[in-house]
């Protein structure tokens, strides 16, 4: 933004300081408005917007950090500077804390204000200008939470947005970690049931008989424990969508189960006789190559037309690439926020690395890797160490019985090694390191006591307790 289109409001109580301060700024070409007084100062603010708020701390009644407080309210992108003549390191951090950008001591010089307005014009500019290309970006390359630049991506957008306006069932096809509910809940958003629930079940995650009683619910009595009635899953998303995720692990009956009330819409409650209908949607998905399972006879055929109206299938990201860098800026924006410490970018080696990885676990691996990374650097930049990968072009570790080889490892003395090294990482803190490890932290504190580890990553016996060797 030039100086000209920068508006300036100046609130102080001396009438002098208003004028000299307010008339260095329209010298540097701002547009600027003063007050006396911080009610003023707040009027002001609700009625128009600004881009740069110089406010005096010690006035009469209202001060400084009062109409600091207000303006973070009404107008929380302003730029908030706070004169003071009674600087202390309490005085700055008080307004630091409450977001001023900065403050200027009084009798403050007038090359030093101009300095300090023309940094936070530049910041503003640059801000803005990041907005505009990060919404350029994403409708040029998003889809809701889905970010891609290859062309096998933008097809498959293409077409889940097709698909999202039918209510047509649409069966998600990829690898482990490619973002297959992601792109469930990008569908049901865009469709006309977005305003409906949109209810998740993972057959994977129970057995047949828990799962049919999820899906379908329960009467009271229909089974010892069934202490009283259950809705499942197919009444709850009743006019949005239901996303079975890993359908191709349901078992044989349930699989006929599931093929009636796809012809049907309708079913009846485990144990119950009353016939209940529903409008829903399904979005099903899978990682298995459900023609081969259909060809073996571990799938029903019928079942497997019925949800294979509309496939999309998800590529794996070692054939999308060119997707890394933009996964990573929209990965490493999040992990900031949520870790709540500045996380400003890779160095080159870093991303190399990234670039260079076969991405067994796809998008859900690079995730981690980058949490990692973001978790345990010491800067704001993220270097190749913190990620824990190898450097790109280093060989591979040399194979059991070659030269430097060594006997092959155990899989659980390679678990037991590796959440060690991510406990290390990130100081024993068993919260970070579950996500790390993409595990919840009640199974990391089974494996911590499996493999009998300190918080630390250390082995029990290391600071002299007992435990089992591992």
């Amino acid at each position: 933004m030039s100086a000209e289109r920068t508006s300036i409001l100046v609130v102080d109580d001396e009438e002098i300081v208003r004028e000299s301060l307010g008339g260095w700024l329209e010298k540097d070409g701002y547009q600027v408005e003063s007050v006396a007084d911080g009610p003023a100062a707040v009027a002001r603010l609700r009625a128009r917007p600004w881009s740069i708020l110089v406010c005096d701390l010690k006035m009469p009644g209202m001060d400084g950090l009062q109409v600091l407080e207000a303006a973070r309210q009404l107008q929380p992108d302003l730029a908030v500077v706070i004169m003071t003549a009674y600087a202390t390191v309490d005085t700055a951090v008080a307004a630091m804390k409450l977001g001023a950008y900065d403050y200027l001591m009084k009798p403050f010089d007038p090359e030093e204000l101009s300095l300090m307005m023309q940094k936070i014009v530049a910041q503003q500019g640059l801000v803005r200008e990041n907005a505009v290309l990060r919404q350029a970006l994403e409708k040029q390359y998003g889809f809701r939470d889905l970010y891609s630049k290859s062309p096998g991506m933008q097809a498959v957008f293409e077409l889940a947005r097709s698909a999202a306006r039918s209510s047509s069932t649409i069966l998600i096809l990829g690898e482990s970690g490619t973002g297959k509910e992601v792109l469930a809940r990008a569908v049901h958003a865009e469709s006309p049931r977005a305003a409906a629930p949109f209810v998740e079940v993972s057959c994977a995650a129970l057995t047949e008989s828990l799962l049919e009683s999820e899906l379908f619910g329960h009467e009271r009595g229909s089974f010892t424990g069934a202490t009283a009635r259950r809705k499942g899953k197919f009444e709850a998303a009743n006019g949005g969508t239901l996303f079975l995720d890993e359908v191709g692990d349901v078992g044989p009956k349930l699989q006929l189960d599931l093929l009636r009330v796809l012809q049907e819409r309708r079913f009846q409650r485990i144990g119950g006789n009353e016939t209940i209908e529903v409008d829903v949607r399904i979005i099903a998905a899978t990682n298995k190559d459900l023609k081969k399972a259909v060809a073996s006879g571990a799938f029903r055929e019928d079942l497997f037309y019925r949800l294979n109206v509309i496939p999309i299938t998800l590529p794996p990201l070692r054939e999308r690439r060119e997707d890394i860098p933009l996964l990573t800026d929209r990965f490493l924006e999040r992990l900031s926020v949520e870790l709540k410490k500045p996380v400003e970018g890779l160095t080159s080696e870093a991303m190399e690395a990234l670039l260079a990885q076969p991405w067994r676990g796809n998008v859900r691996e690079l995730r981690n890797v980058l949490e990692r990374g973001a978790v345990v650097a010491r800067t704001p930049v993220i270097q190749l160490a913190d990620l824990g990968l190898p450097p790109p072009g280093a060989p591979p570790p040399p194979a059991a019985g070659s030269p430097g080889g060594g006997p092959l490892p155990s899989l659980d003395e390679v678990e037991k090694r590796h959440i060690a090294a991510v406990l290390a990482s990130t100081g024993g803190n068993v919260s970070a390191s579950a996500r790390v490890l993409g595990i919840d932290r009640v199974t990391l504190y089974n494996k911590i006591r499996k493999y009998s580890l300190r918080r630390d990553g250390e082995p029990e016996e290391a600071a002299g307790t007992t435990g089992h060797q591992g």
